[in-house]
């Protein structure tokens, strides 16, 4: 079944639409921050401490591409929030609410991934629970994607850098 909720070119669809991304990406960013600094205390040391995969990433690389990440998520559901805002038909509203609850969700999931690997140092946990996000992102990816093709292109490179991020995850829940 196709959704697609028809062109975006439209000022009806545009008016608010930089607010709704400002709102979303500051949003998601703020709460991103906030988890990643509640499991700070401590957590250098235990994770210097740990054998990791020779394709560990530098950490200074961490906080800028989770901030583009979150600046990109912020984005994507900004658009699918547009659509519930302006929609005409109330099936694609529906079903752009629907997406805006599992992106929900999802986050929930996103932001006690770094409490419980890096706080409770359990990256057996951990690796569960980024499974479980790897998951969401796919199923948004194709549910955005019947309602607006760049909500869900916006969401590709976030797939890519979880699907890295759970190989990492699982070689060092392996190599510990």
């Amino acid at each position: 079944m196709q959704i697609h909720s028809g062109p975006h070119n439209t000022s009806s669809f545009k008016s608010g639409l930089w607010w709704k991304i400002l709102i979303c990406s500051l949003g998601i960013l703020g709460l991103g921050t906030f988890s990643g600094l509640s499991s700070m205390g401590g957590f250098q040391e235990w994770y210097d401490g740990l054998n990791k995969p020779f394709f560990t990433p530098p950490n200074w690389l961490f906080g800028p591409a989770w901030s583009i990440l979150y600046i990109l998520m912020g984005g994507s559901l900004a658009i699918i929030w547009q659509i519930v805002s302006v929609g005409r038909y109330p099936t694609i509203k529906k079903f752009a609410k629907r997406g805006i609850v599992i992106f929900l969700i999802h986050l929930i999931f996103n932001l006690i991934w770094t409490p419980v690997f890096f706080g409770l140092h359990m990256p057996g946990l951990a690796l569960a629970i980024i499974f479980i996000i790897l998951a969401f992102i796919i199923i948004l990816i194709r549910h955005f994607y019947r309602l607006d093709r760049l909500s869900a292109f916006l969401l590709i490179p976030y797939l890519l850098w979880v699907s890295f991020a759970t190989a990492l995850n699982l070689a060092i829940v392996v190599l510990n």
